[in-house]
């Protein structure tokens, strides 16, 4: 019996899906069900490749009740811009939960993974960011920042962005970008500091291996998501910070531990193991967990990225676009 296979580019994707509240809300599902305890969801299997400066990750689980599980390549050969191509790339495999059969292949260079990412980041703000946010602040200038921001300004409509780069350049045109997407007012800083101080919401999405953000720089009332550091040894937030903070939540405790922000704090010993484990968005969105209890607490989330926010993604296209693309027998 012949197997027909979907094949769908970038370019259809992007024509289908964007980053608006329904991808928000797909994700959040994808949150809620890792809450339930009973999505299968394997760690990481993450390759540094030192010699290309490139890294490859793949993500997979699976979710009960979906009708297809994803399994997701992530390349990033980060030289590439020098050469003239993009520095990520990638692909989704979407397979039958039923019978393992490949139904669709998703050729979208890194685009899924780019809006569902962002998409975890509104539903991280959503439920932790104070109830008003005047003014929003990014450390870093590359899609993801855009992204981010454009995602939390969907949940906390802010009137300011604040950007912070290590190239000011580039820093200024990511504002500029900001503020004609979202019709904000924009402005590159110098100062992380001062960013910082005057956000009430801060979104991380840097490459770091040492802290972009300090402890001595945390106040009332300010919410983090820190979304870089999704490999061993990277690490954007002071751990001090981490023990400071209100509420500490992870997307996956499991993923932190080894690849987030945790993982410095367990390094340095400031997050010693009597203090238990911290708990993850999914709880704090099924009610099992507390996150922000007052508009004056501080909030950090630590996104590392999940099989299950791919699997939620790729199962969603494959919704929205059931007849698109090309079809291969086999």
């Amino acid at each position: 019996m012949a197997h027909n296979i979907q094949i769908v580019t970038e370019a259809q994707l992007k024509e289908a899906v964007s980053l608006d509240l329904t991808s928000v809300d797909v994700v959040e599902r994808a949150f809620l069900a890792l809450a339930s305890g009973k999505v299968v969801m394997p760690p990481i299997l993450s390759m540094e490749l030192a010699e290309a400066n490139g890294e490859v990750d793949v993500k997979t689980a699976y979710i009960p009740g979906f009708d297809g599980f994803a399994i997701k390549v992530s390349p990033g050969f980060f030289d590439n811009p020098m050469l003239g191509l993009p520095s990520l790339n990638g692909l989704m495999i979407l397979f039958s939960a039923k019978t393992g059969l490949v139904e669709a292949v998703y050729l979208d260079n890194g685009y899924l993974t780019d809006i569902r990412t962002a998409a975890a980041g509104a539903v991280a703000a959503r439920h932790l960011a104070p109830a008003a946010v005047e003014t929003a602040g990014v450390i870093g200038s590359g899609v993801q920042a855009r992204l981010q921001i454009q995602a939390a300004h969907l949940v906390r409509p802010f009137k300011r962005v604040l950007v912070s780069a290590r190239s000011l350049d580039k820093a200024r045109a990511c504002a500029q970008d900001l503020a004609q997407r979202l019709g904000v007012e924009a402005e590159a800083v110098t100062d992380p500091a001062a960013l910082v101080r005057e956000s009430q919401l801060v979104v991380t999405t840097t490459p770091a291996r040492e802290p972009v953000l300090n402890a001595d720089w945390l106040h009332a009332g300010l919410h983090i998501t820190a979304m870089g550091s999704d490999q061993t040894g990277k690490n954007e937030i002071d751990p001090r910070a981490l023990v400071a903070a209100d509420a500490y939540i992870c997307d996956s405790v499991q993923q932190c531990r080894v690849s987030g922000e945790l993982e410095a704090a367990l390094a340095s010993g400031l997050w010693s193991h009597d203090r238990g484990e911290p708990c993850e968005l999914g709880q704090v969105i099924a009610g099992s967990a507390v996150g922000r209890q007052a508009d004056s607490d501080i909030t950090i989330c630590d996104l590392t990225g999940t099989g299950a926010q791919d699997t939620a993604i790729a199962t969603h296209v494959r919704a929205m676009l059931p007849h698109a693309g090309s079809m291969i027998a086999t």
